[in-house]
């Protein structure tokens, strides 16, 4: 959802293309695989066995299921449109797609930890599921290394980055998980 705002950001503003199409595939099988194996090795809850069945009469993708999904992918698009936005500011349209792919990877990655459940990673427990960290440090591990490894930066058609714009990424990576988690908190 994050990734199509941001193209329907810049096509409504006649921008450049946020993203490779080889930035796509990498996105969609590492942050679609990674912490999906993941969460499906989340330890079990004793509390499953106590909610009450769900009513066959309500949709799994119902309003609420649809409207989570708006607002965590949305996050995730200004996250991934500010960092596009950073980039073209500097006049380099490659500096501009590489910050936006790092930043959708990062975010994607980061929320592989809002998935484990509708509370708080900290109400769950950080680190109850160590598979999950390990899906993240291998994913954050691949996308260096198609960021930094020049014999890769090309295939990938990534741009040099520096330390001010890879904290950059990083910030805006976090920022959707961080709101979701403060929000998961105070909700309850």
């Amino acid at each position: 959802t994050g990734a199509i705002f941001v193209v329907l950001f810049a096509t409504i503003f006649a921008l450049p293309a946020p993203f490779a199409p080889v930035h796509l595939l990498f996105i969609n099988l590492l942050t679609d695989s990674l912490p999906a194996i993941a969460i499906g090795l989340e330890p079990h809850n004793d509390k499953v066995m106590k909610e009450k069945p769900r009513d066959i009469r309500i949709p799994i993708l119902n309003k609420t299921f649809a409207l989570n999904v708006l607002i965590e992918g949305l996050l995730i698009g200004i996250a991934t449109g500010v960092a596009f936005w950073i980039g073209l500011a500097a006049d380099d349209v490659m500096l501009a797609s590489t910050m936006a792919f790092a930043t959708l990877c990062l975010s994607r990655l980061f929320h592989g930890f809002n998935c484990r459940s509708r509370e708080s990673i900290f109400k769950i427990g950080v680190f109850s599921n160590k598979q999950s960290w390990l899906a993240f440090i291998i994913g954050v591990a691949l996308l260096h290394i198609v960021l930094f490894v020049p014999g890769l930066q090309g295939i990938f058609e990534v741009a040099p980055l520096n330390g001010a714009q890879l904290l950059t990424i990083y910030g805006l990576a976090i920022a959707p998980f961080i709101i979701n988690q403060v929000w998961k908190l105070v909700r309850k």
